[in-house]
């Protein structure tokens, strides 16, 4: 398998991601707490969902995590500081749903924006940083 990239685009690769992780801590001004994959399925799952998921869909979310019961714990943590908010399945009264606050919608939002402006710019960087393989 030949490589299709030099080693100063793979490094402005691991720059890019670096600076958007950042822009990912940002979004909780520091607190390190959410800076884990785990969180990172969660909340970006449920922002694609585009509105509230059932409680037990979104501890499934969390692929790295195997136990529900841990699961469990980091969902409580995240309704817990405002992040996400939790209300009754009005058409499950067996089952609760869980969607992100309003404040963490607009967050996530500006991440996103943030995140792909980042991926525009390392983009053009790529271009001008060595040759480009033909793509598929």
């Amino acid at each position: 398998m030949g490589l299709k990239y030099n080693d100063a685009q793979r490094k402005e690769y691991l720059s890019m991601t670096h600076r958007i992780g950042e822009k990912w801590l940002d979004v909780f001004q520091g607190n390190e707490e959410f800076y884990s994959a785990a969180f990172w399925d969660l909340l970006t799952r449920i922002w694609k969902s585009g509105g509230p998921v059932r409680k037990t869909d979104a501890l499934k979310f969390m692929t790295a995590i195997k136990s529900a019961h841990t699961a469990g714990k980091y969902v409580q943590s995240a309704i817990e500081r405002g992040v996400l908010v939790e209300a009754d399945n009005p058409e499950d009264a067996r089952s609760k749903l869980v969607m992100l606050s309003v404040d963490m919608r607009q967050r996530l939002d500006g991440f996103f924006d943030a995140a792909v402006s980042e991926v525009r710019k390392t983009n053009r960087t790529l271009d001008r940083t060595g040759p480009l393989p033909e793509e598929p």
